[in-house]
């Protein structure tokens, strides 16, 4: 962090409001203080944009670096993680834990074991879990982790191993008044079983230390559908708003993990026609959308850890479209839940041609900033962001915690109804600051921004400078 000042041409702080090029002066520091961190400058920008001109219309605001406060990391928590594989080698991988912001509550975001995760993308993914907790109106902070490890092609014995040596190192930093790990992208039941498994072992308490646990050892039910079916209540009350309902929306989906594929289900479910779902190596096509017997098929197949839907669409006779995303169909929806800039500008280009209305992201930062802007350019689009649309699987996470505390197993059903008041309290909060000048139609991207600054920022004012 710096205490300069900002050399714009009133000599004033950057969040003064005098100076049209604050946004620019704001990022310019972000950037020189996170060099090379282009995931990170990324997620930054795109609340940035929205929150420095209320920062400016905003004098309780003004003075208390809140935002810059916000982008700088509580503590970062970098490990060395040794394991031996099957055939008793000794392997080594790096693991870390991000742990951004706690003025709402304890640290609370995902384990991401990715080959490729770098510092940067963690961070732009706790950046964005503050936003996200803090639109559930849960009692969390956001924190993301994870390691350069890939589960895939691994045996059950060395992904234990793995975990059990993670764990081993991290159960320090974490607790469930502390910081509170759940699964994330390559971080299922498996892992966080073996995960929970080794800290009890480590800390002979069984609390709610993690989520996305097993439901046979404390976890919630429909935590493993929370962040699809949530995205899809969130994009009912957005149909809501417009006067319309899912019934015969055409949906394209990206992905086929657990967003997409549980989003999928709760679309069917509610009447909407699902034309696609994708994975690495391409995408399939149903004129007349997924029927409900196509479902168990797909989950069965990922749940035998086959990715390919290659193989899915020889069963239900579906096209597969290789080495090919599925924004070039035409849909009423587009549901991007796969990976981060996955949907780019010449993505947004044809979606816009096609007639696509509402573009809703079910996974972490999946447009491209040139994208958003084409998006919220055209009169036609509605985007909401992931912050909001995404926000049903830490909500659960954070059900799941106080089913724990209470020492309770709430029902199916009790869960699901309080996803469905949780996700419209996010769109109701969305609305209420995001709505332009004539009131009659609402950016969804500065609802969402504000309001979860609002609340961050509230609690850090508070708790005065720390």
């Amino acid at each position: 962090m710096s205490d300069e000042k900002c050399n714009n041409k009133t000599g004033a702080n950057c969040f003064s409001g005098a100076d049209a090029n604050d946004l620019e002066c704001f990022m310019k520091g972000l950037v020189r203080r996170n060099p090379g961190e282009k995931e990170f400058h990324q997620a930054v920008h795109e609340v940035a944009a929205d929150v420095v001109p209320f920062i400016a219309g905003q004098q309780r605001y003004q003075n208390a670096l809140l935002l810059e406060r916000m982008t700088e990391p509580d503590q970062i928590v970098s490990f060395r993680v040794c394991w031996l594989d099957d055939d008793g080698h000794t392997r080594a991988n790096r693991a870390w834990r991000v742990q951004f912001n706690n003025a709402t509550g304890p640290y609370k975001g995902g384990l991401r074991f990715d080959p490729d995760l770098t510092e940067s993308v963690l961070k732009f993914l706790g950046f964005e879990q503050c936003f996200k907790n803090a639109l559930t109106g849960l009692p969390i902070g956001g924190a993301k982790g994870g390691a350069n490890f890939n589960p895939k092609g691994k045996s059950d014995d060395e992904v234990m191993r793995f975990c059990q040596a993670l764990m081993s190192s991290m159960y320090h930093y974490i607790g469930e008044h502390r910081d509170i790990p759940a699964g994330d992208i390559g971080t299922g039941a498996r892992e966080v079983g073996y995960l929970f498994g080794q800290y009890r072992r480590l800390t002979h308490q069984f609390v709610g230390a993690l989520t996305g646990k097993g439901v046979a050892f404390g976890g919630s039910e429909l935590r493993t559908e929370a962040t699809g079916y949530g995205a899809i209540y969130f994009l009912r009350h957005v149909l809501d708003r417009l006067g319309g309902d899912l019934k015969g929306q055409r949906i394209a989906i990206s992905g086929a993990g657990n967003v997409a594929r549980y989003a999928a289900e709760k679309a069917v479910e509610l009447g909407a026609c699902v034309i696609t779902l994708s994975d690495s190596k391409g995408f399939i096509h149903l004129d007349d959308g997924l029927k409900p017997e196509h479902l168990e098929p797909l989950h069965r197949l990922k749940e035998d850890g086959r990715s390919a839907l290659e193989e899915l669409a020889d069963d239900i006779g579906a096209t597969y479209h290789p080495d090919a995303s599925p924004w070039g169909v035409e849909c009423d929806i587009a549901l991007p839940c796969a990976i981060q800039n996955e949907l780019g500008d010449d993505d947004a280009a044809s979606l816009i041609k096609n007639g696509c209305r509402i573009v809703a992201e079910g996974a972490n930062m999946p447009c491209t900033a040139d994208a958003i802007e084409r998006f919220q350019a055209a009169d036609q689009v509605v985007f909401a962001p992931g912050k909001a649309v995404n926000a049903g699987g830490v909500a659960v996470s954070g059900l799941e915690r106080t089913q724990n505390a209470q020492h309770m197993a709430w029902q199916k059903n009790e869960v699901d109804d309080q996803l469905k008041r949780i996700m419209q309290a996010i769109h109701d909060r969305c609305v209420e600051h995001g709505r332009n000048g004539d009131k009659s139609s609402v950016n969804y991207r500065k609802g969402a921004n504000i309001a979860g600054f609002l609340r961050l920022a509230d609690a850090m004012l508070a708790q005065g400078v720390m």
